[in-house]
């Protein structure tokens, strides 16, 4: 799949048309238990929100084969309309499928979207597959409505590369999962979010990941 004219413009190291994601948020009773956890650290940081008192907007980018916006739409509030987006174009009949919901194949650095459009975006285990996060997340707080919400969920470093060693995964590459091309601890991620988004208002850290919920800052530098 070529490549947009934005992303034209940058020297890509990711590849994820040529991964496979398929069956990521599907697993064993231990992983399925730990996905359980994570989905309800998720649902937790959207009812403190004031999304759920209103109409609104909210799309998850990067949905992959639709399983996490499946998870997302069981426990979205009834106000809330949901939609999500891809990037790799093989992976939308999934999506849709999955999901029975409005998928937009889309690069994060290029949304196909107006500015304002969304009160809540979902960025579940992306940030850390991309060369410019910085970039990516500009341009997701440029379609976020004023005041609306991000949510970012990324491995928990560097407990995520030790349990990967000690399960004996990725031990040439000491423990990072391929495709992985940033890491960050919870405090890291926090500055990274609070630099390039708006404050951080909660965040939960259900093994082993990092959950942060941030509020659009219009003075966050961009």
């Amino acid at each position: 799949m070529g490549k947009n004219n934005h992303e034209s413009k940058l020297k890509l190291k990711a590849t994820p048309e040529d991964e496979d994601f398929r069956g990521k948020y599907e697993s064993g009773k231990i992983g399925d238990r730990l996905l359980d956890k994570y989905f309800d650290a998720v649902k937790k940081l959207v009812e403190i929100t004031d999304v759920t008192s209103e109409k609104a907007k909210a799309i998850e980018i990067g949905c992959g084969e639709g399983l996490s916006t499946k998870r997302l739409s069981n426990f979205m509030p009834k106000n809330v309309t949901l939609e999500a987006s891809e990037y790799v174009e093989h992976q939308i009949p999934f999506a849709k499928q999955n999901t029975g919901l409005k998928v937009t194949q889309e690069s994060v650095y290029e949304l196909k979207h107006k500015d304002k459009t969304f009160d809540m975006v979902f960025l579940l285990e992306v940030l850390e597959h991309l060369d410019y996060p910085d970039k990516g997340l500009e341009e997701l707080k440029r379609v976020t409505k004023d005041k609306g919400y991000i949510i970012i969920g990324v491995p928990n470093e560097p407990l995520w590369r030790a349990l990967n060693m000690a399960r004996g995964k990725y031990l040439r590459e000491f423990g990072n999962t391929t495709g992985h091309l940033n890491h960050w601890s919870t405090a890291g991620l926090i500055k990274f979010v609070e630099k390039h988004f708006g404050p951080v208002v909660a965040k939960k850290t259900p093994l082993p990941w990092t959950i942060v919920l941030a509020k659009k800052d219009e003075k966050t530098n961009s």
